[in-house]
């Protein structure tokens, strides 16, 4: 049946950033489809059932992070999906020069550097399995700039190196069965997002099918880039925006 081809049964799949918003969507929905789950964050996670397990860690920490993915592999034994999630934005939207450097620092190492070792530490294993899909999240803004809505540079910057960081892996780990896509969300409503009634008018209006997309919308996309039926699709952005970046 078709439908088998985008079957995740019996994968063991790591997401990062599970505890809330598309990472938690992305989590369930991988376990509800028969994936071992292992969600991973710095806050609490929900449960997801005895074939799950959680592990409470912060992406920019390189030994946490490590441990993670070593306890995954002595539960389960393998890692077949990662979902490279975990992410934050600048803590509001402003010009460069308005920017502190903190608040620069604070994004690029969630969003990039909490990429890169989670990417780096998922890689080991599944090279040793010889086969693995890794699913990096970066953003309709990871191919263009969010200036004319909700300028966010430090987020702009962030993604876009993720985008083309996925490229490179790609390249770099096509010859050992591991396909690596970034999935690029638009805007979605999640149980913090959108955060006022007027930040949700403008992005139902910046978008061409004039709303915003449920969390549930992104499963579709999920499901195609962590199973086989992507298995001759690597290096590439799939854009999950309503028309945005059409435009």
């Amino acid at each position: 049946m078709i439908a088998d081809i985008f079957s995740v049964t019996g994968k063991v799949a790591l997401v990062t950033g599970a505890a809330a918003g598309l990472g938690r969507e992305m989590a369930q929905t991988l376990a509800a489809n028969g994936a071992y789950v292992a969600q991973l964050d710095r806050d609490p996670c929900g449960d997801l059932g005895a074939d799950s397990l959680t592990l409470q860690a912060d992406v920019t920490d390189k030994a946490q992070v490590e441990a993670a993915v070593a306890q995954i592999i002595a539960r389960f034994g393998r890692l077949d999906i990662l979902v490279a999630n975990a992410g934050v934005s600048d803590a509001s939207p402003g010009l460069l020069h308005e920017i502190t450097d903190d608040d620069w620092r604070r994004v690029i190492d969630i969003n990039l550097h909490g990429t890169f070792l989670t990417t780096r530490a998922a890689l080991r294993p599944m090279l040793a399995q010889g086969a693995g899909k890794i699913i990096t999240v970066a953003s309709m803004w990871g191919l263009a700039a969010p200036a004319g809505l909700f300028p966010r540079p430090a987020y702009a910057a962030s993604k876009g190196a993720i985008v083309n960081l996925t490229r490179e892996l790609a390249l770099q780990y096509a010859a050992h069965n591991i396909q690596v896509n970034a999935l690029c969300p638009g805007f979605f409503r999640t149980a913090t997002r959108p955060r006022s009634d007027q930040s949700a008018e403008q992005m139902a209006a910046y978008t061409p099918q004039g709303r915003i997309a449920d969390a549930a919308e992104i499963r579709g996309s999920l499901l195609y880039l962590a199973s086989s039926a992507s298995d001759f699709v690597t290096g590439t952005t799939l854009v999950v925006d309503g028309g945005v970046l059409a435009r």
